[in-house]
């Protein structure tokens, strides 16, 4: 079933209970992305009374919404207790997960994201949007990129 404005593609992106730039950023290219549509699972406002146990709870709530999770990794560094979590919670519910590479800089990715990664893109709309149809839907992009050049 193809993504459209009735049938949105649902995405949990990774948070510790506290928006981050990486976190918001995910959501500015999704929008750029165009005719692409899709609704937030995840909502790190819902902090709660702050238990752990409550704050897992609620975690695999959003993530059970969700038919693709997406982790920046640049999260990792910072958040690495939560986003193990919530990696491993998406593999216990069968979510696919989509890992994008740090922000502005090239490095290597931390072994735990590379290993429980279906896919790892960089932070480009297209990317990303086209690793969500194939990994939340199943869908070939069959998209080309075009180069325009000049023979002299």
């Amino acid at each position: 079933m193809s993504i459209s404005q009735q049938n949105p593609v649902r995405v949990f992106v990774s948070h510790a209970f506290e928006p981050s730039d990486d976190y918001h950023r995910v959501f500015e290219y999704l929008e750029s992305s165009h005719n692409f549509f899709y609704r937030n699972c995840s909502d790190p406002e819902q902090r709660g009374t702050g238990e752990r146990d409550k704050l897992k709870d609620e975690l695999r709530r959003q993530i059970a919404l969700a038919e693709v999770v997406i982790v920046p990794s640049g999260q990792y560094a910072t958040q690495r207790e939560w986003i193990d979590f919530q990696l491993n919670c998406a593999k216990g519910l069968d979510k696919p997960v989509i890992v994008l590479e740090a922000f502005g800089v090239k490095e290597k990715l931390h072994v735990q994201l590379e290993a429980l990664a279906d896919e790892v893109v960089e932070w480009n709309e297209r990317s990303i949007a086209d690793a969500i149809r194939r990994q939340a839907r199943h869908e070939d992009t069959t998209r080309w990129d075009t180069i325009d050049f000049k023979l002299d």
